[in-house]
């Protein structure tokens, strides 16, 4: 395996901890328009995606495909307003070890991107809540929003080589806390794409994404850096 030039990190569930906030969200939001499911449900589909391409493959499974994509829509609104409130009451914090693998890979010469399925406001206000905004061990910081197609595709990845320099997938690692992270790294041809089991995910659900690594930690990256 190559050396590992630059990590790509997943935001909630990996490096910061919201207790599963956004998906207990997107729950709420999709059962007050009157779907019945459970919280491990919407984990197992909408886990590390684009928030409204989540809601669109819950309503999928949950409606065997014949829900529209009107009601996709109007439960992704709901859901923002709802996301807002909830992070105006709840404070989250850094996953253990984040940043002292952050200065740690930063010592070492290896750069540091955090990646995320959500909308910028949304990472932004995540990272506002644990001064990260401007972290000096944080190379970059992607979301959504900056390309055309979310994970699982692998653009976020290859942008982030882009505007690092850096040559070639073989030199990248990518953890995240869900299949859709692993499929991202997997599609970009990272090195390593690894699942973490902080978050979304349990190590039964990762392994199914055929990942080179499950991680229980973050400290774990050190094994190939």
């Amino acid at each position: 395996m190559h050396p590992l030039q630059l990590i790509v990190f997943d935001m909630a569930g990996t490096t910061i901890d919201e207790g599963n906030l956004v998906y207990k969200t997107v729950h709420r939001a999709i059962v007050q328009a009157g779907y019945q499911t459970d919280l491990d449900t919407v984990l197992l589909h909408a886990a590390g995606k684009e928030k409204l391409q989540a809601i669109r493959d819950v309503l999928a499974a949950l409606s065997s495909g014949t829900a529209t994509e009107e009601e996709a829509l109007a439960i992704h609104r709901d859901f923002e307003k709802m996301l807002d409130a909830a992070y105006a009451k709840n404070t989250v914090k850094p996953m253990p070890w984040a940043e002292s693998v952050f200065f740690r890979l930063k010592k070492i010469g290896v750069k540091v991107v955090l990646n995320t399925g959500y909308r910028r406001p949304v990472a932004e206000g995540l990272l506002r809540q644990l001064d990260w905004l401007d972290h000096p061990a944080i190379d970059l910081v992607l979301t959504a929003d900056d390309v055309e197609r979310s994970r699982p595709h692998p653009d976020m990845i290859f942008l982030a080589m882009q505007k690092l320099g850096i040559p070639h997938a073989q030199y990248v690692g990518k953890i995240g806390d869900s299949i859709a992270d692993i499929e991202e790294g997997l599609n970009a041809g990272c090195g390593v794409a690894a699942g973490i089991t902080t978050g979304a995910q349990t190590a039964e659900q990762l392994w199914t994404a055929k990942p080179t690594h499950v991680f229980n930690s973050l400290e774990e990256v050190f094994k190939f850096v």
